[in-house]
């Protein structure tokens, strides 16, 4: 369950960082400023979900999970296909991410 609720989260932080980035960066109305704090809300909300005792452990989980979901909007929404690069240091994210998540933890 807890990497269905990353995935949404991550949507949902990557959305409204676009926002911000397309008022900014692409010259879009402010008003993309009002579903962009939503769907950051959403996202802060979403992460309090994860099954982890410790935020800090929930944060850090989540990161390979943002940075390989970054990486599909990449290719999804701007239409650049990510390099062999990308595609490694998404991997290693996302080994690291699991272990922090799924790794034994002493009782």
């Amino acid at each position: 369950m807890s990497v269905v609720v990353y995935l949404c989260a991550a949507v949902a932080e990557i959305a409204g960082c676009f926002a911000f980035w397309a008022w900014l960066r692409l010259d879009r109305s402010p008003l993309w400023l009002m579903p962009g704090a939503a769907s950051l809300c959403l996202f802060a909300w979403l992460l309090t979900l994860v099954d982890a005792d410790q935020a800090g452990r929930a944060f850090a989980a989540y990161g390979g999970i943002y940075i390989l979901s970054a990486l599909v909007w990449m290719a999804l929404v701007e239409g650049v296909r990510p390099d062999r690069w990308d595609m490694l240091g998404g991997t290693v994210c996302l080994a690291g991410a699991a272990i922090i998540l799924w790794g034994p933890r002493a009782a």
